[in-house]
């Protein structure tokens, strides 16, 4: 089973092989900043891949042309900028997203 590392939160997540990363996050719990809802139009999901670049699948084309629209051709190119709604897992990965936090709705449950 593949674990999320996410700092600077300093969380780590258990995820399905072929999840993505932010589906992984949401579904423990957590909120993942997004604008477009993990439609790969944008790119307030991207994240800094720490570690585990080679655990992710390939990065197609359209996130390819997302990233490099929104943030210029090198970020796109370096492999370490991964949109979090877009890359799936095959192994463990470390990520730096500032802003996933504990989701709302789950904190609120939680207190109850």
């Amino acid at each position: 089973m593949p674990r999320i590392t996410i700092q600077p939160l300093d969380r780590t997540v258990d995820a399905d092989d072929g999840d993505t990363l932010m589906g992984a996050a949401n579904e423990a719990g957590l909120y993942w900043p997004t604008t477009c809802g993990g439609q790969g139009i944008c790119t307030s999901c991207a994240c800094k891949i720490e570690g585990g670049a080679e655990n992710l699948e390939p990065m197609g084309r359209s996130e390819r042309k997302t990233l490099a629209q929104e943030l210029g051709e090198a970020a796109a190119a370096s492999g370490r900028t991964r949109l979090a709604c877009q890359a799936r897992l095959h192994g463990d990965v470390t990520v730096q997203k500032p802003g996933v936090r504990a989701n709302e709705t789950s904190s609120l449950l939680a207190a109850e």
